[in-house]
């Protein structure tokens, strides 16, 4: 699962679940700041972070204003 939170301060960031395993990855490298991720699923969803930056960059930019919108971004396929 991939989540962002309104108003988090640190450089733009997303946070990763995957299973009992959690951690925050930068939108532009994916490189993971905090926590820990298998593998197999930190490859997956770097690629997937690569494929989508724009997008997460836009909805990072959102959740730092009042009233922002974040959109639904498209699984890896």
């Amino acid at each position: 699962m991939i989540r962002m939170f309104f108003h988090d301060h640190l450089l733009p960031h997303f946070h990763a679940e995957y299973g009992e395993f959690k951690a925050k990855l930068t939108i532009e490298n994916g490189e993971v700041i905090d926590g820990k991720l298998p593998r197999r699923a930190l490859r997956l969803i770097q690629d997937w972070t690569e494929l989508h930056k724009a997008e997460l960059m836009e909805n990072y930019h959102q959740s730092q204003i009042q009233g922002g919108v974040l959109r639904k971004i498209e699984p890896l396929q």
